[in-house]
């Protein structure tokens, strides 16, 4: 019996094989000749017509269409070329694509037969040093027309998509959520190809046509390669477009797709009225141009620090920190020091008592509380008190965040907890390293459980629990001056953070795995892993109430282990129609 496709490796997990040029070229050659596959009937729009696209900065490109799947193709008024290639319509506009044999460069190109104007993708492998990472250059241009002065307007970049959200269904099948909350990126959730539990992101262009069509990209950086691009209209919600490159399986992928979907919502814009700009492409240093393919990229699997888990006890004895004083640095692998400008003070409310924390599937925890500042604890069952330095927080009346290091544990655990002392009820966010990627990449574990004090008769079977009343909702949180970003919770199990650049558009954007527990109403525990980024676990307690949120971060890097806290102020940000795709289906329709 077939069951939902979950992947053995998630995405940023698979060990891509680093492809050759020859390997690439010879499984391109037979696309190339061919065209690419479809599984619509393409369009013979183009058939057996001749047209001469000149870009601004870029090739002249002489098409002769020779059928509806055969072209010839002269670059810049060199030799011409055969090869096939595919079309497909949405009313006059067409998009087309093709490879030049024995090449790994290609061409996707869109033409608005009304106005002619045309959009060029010049794609090629093969140019980066991940060889099977397609790259790709835009062109803005025309199709020139014999006796007739060529048009002054063009398609241009924009963030006029920025926010937006579709759910997509090709007619190949592949099922996708996709997220635009950026002008410069990009987050999609594969629900048929991958599951649905995470949700991805990559660099992504998006350049308008005409106020209801427009014209998308991605790339898969960081993971397969993959180069994805389509025109979509906003108000039929259709797409027409190509995907190319090659799968985990190094397959190649190269077919053109027509798709329809449902709009999903808006959500919320920061930049002025009337920029319409995006400022989607990063500028040249003054007197150089840039270079061809140049775009916002974020590569943090190339940056991050992968260590042994030899080097991480090495580095954890050297030095480790909890809750630094402000304006102390704890170090350049402690990312969180930075995000602490509206944390707001921390409260005495935990000194002075005594308390037991009593989880349902792990041993409890003893905790006496010297002051604001200092704790000692103790698992069940030992005798010796550990003491440790701890920081609180208290989000609600009666709603405490606090955390702290568990000095000798084997994987240099820190407990990240919110107790609501209410209602009795605890749930903890317990961080350790040793994982099995990269020893310093945390890991988490959930614990509920309940608040054993004495004046306070905790619940015996309710428990804080796990909840999707989060997903599909975005939420800006401003740390500190000029540090700005925007959580997209885009799944039950992940969510993606976007930092927004000078202008306050999106910008870069990165996800991760992550859970989310109700405390209260409005009142959130969620964190989130930078795996496969920077290897830090990330908690906050959001209040919805307040618009603040507090929250400690768990980070191992050359400079050692650090706990810190952080908070900001909050801005919500919008609201998609999105959980639906994520509950459980049963034979008899949704559970």
């Amino acid at each position: 019996m077939q069951g939902t496709p979950y992947p053995k490796e998630q995405m940023h997990r698979i060990r891509y094989t680093k492809l050759s040029e020859r390997f690439i070229t010879d499984k391109l050659n037979p696309a190339a000749v061919d065209g690419p596959s479809s599984a619509s009937p393409l369009s013979g729009v183009l058939a057996r017509k001749s047209i001469r696209i000149v870009t601004d900065k870029g090739p002249s490109l002489a098409y002769t269409f020779l059928g509806n799947n055969r072209l010839s193709l002269a670059e810049n008024g060199g030799s011409a070329i055969q090869a096939g290639y595919g079309a497909l319509a949405l009313d006059n506009i067409v998009f087309f694509s093709h490879m030049i044999p024995d090449t790994v460069r290609g061409y996707a190109v869109v033409v608005d037969q009304k106005t002619s104007l045309a959009t060029v993708f010049d794609l090629w492998f093969c140019g980066y040093e991940d060889n099977r990472e397609v790259q790709r250059e835009i062109y803005h241009g025309y199709v020139e027309a014999s006796g007739q002065q060529p048009p002054t307007s063009r398609h241009v970049p924009t963030n006029r998509v920025e926010g937006k959200a579709f759910y997509w269904k090709q007619d190949d099948g592949a099922e996708t959520l996709e997220f635009y909350p950026s002008a410069a990126y990009s987050n999609f959730v594969e629900l048929s190809r991958l599951g649905g539990e995470l949700g991805f992101c990559g660099p992504s262009d998006y350049i308008k046509i005409d106020e209801n069509r427009y014209i998308y990209t991605r790339t898969e950086c960081e993971f397969s390669g993959t180069f994805t691009a389509y025109v979509m209209d906003l108000n039929r919600i259709e797409q027409s477009g190509v995907r190319l490159g090659f799968d985990a399986t190094d397959a190649l992928e190269y077919y053109v797709f027509h798709g329809k979907g449902e709009w999903l919502g808006q959500l919320a814009q920061f930049e002025k009225f009337g920029d319409e700009s995006g400022d989607p492409i990063p500028a040249a240093a003054p007197g150089q141009t840039a270079a061809k393919g140049a775009r916002r990229v974020y590569r943090p699997f190339k940056t991050m620090a992968k260590m042994t888990p030899e080097e991480v006890n090495a580095v954890c004895a050297k030095h480790t920190s909890a809750f630094a004083p402000r304006g102390i640095s704890p170090g350049a692998n402690a990312p969180a020091a930075s995000m602490a400008g509206n944390l707001g003070p921390n409260t005495d409310w935990l000194a002075g008592k005594t308390l037991t924390l009593r989880y349902d599937t792990v041993p409890s925890m003893e905790y006496r509380f010297d002051d604001a500042g200092t704790l000692r604890w103790r698992k069940e069952g030992r005798n010796d008190w550990v003491k440790a330095r701890y920081q609180a927080f208290e989000s609600s009346p009666g709603v405490i965040l606090f955390g702290h290091l568990l000095e000798g544990e084997p994987h240099h655990d820190g407990h990240c907890i919110v107790a609501d002392f209410h209602e009795g009820l605890v749930t903890c966010f317990n961080g350790y390293l040793n994982t099995p990627y990269f020893a310093n990449e945390a890991g988490v574990k959930i614990h509920f459980g309940v608040i054993d004090m004495e004046g306070l008769i905790p619940p015996q079977y309710r428990r804080h629990a796990l909840t999707d009343e989060m997903v599909g909702r975005s939420v800006s949180q401003n740390y500190a001056p000029g540090l700005t970003s925007q959580h997209l919770y885009t799944t039950p199990y992940s969510l993606s953070w976007i930092i927004f650049t000078g202008s306050d558009s999106g910008g870069l954007e990165w996800s991760g795995p992550a859970s989310y527990v109700k405390i209260r109403d409005g009142i959130y525990f969620i964190y989130w892993l930078e795996e496969a980024c920077n290897g830090t676990l990330g908690t906050i307690l959001v209040n919805l109430h307040t618009m603040r949120d507090v929250g400690i971060g768990y980070n191992c890097g050359a400079n050692g282990l650090n706990m810190n806290a952080m908070g900001a102020h909050e801005r919500l940000a919008g609201h998609l129609d999105v959980r639906r795709f994520y509950q459980v289906k049963s034979a008899g329709g949704t559970a």
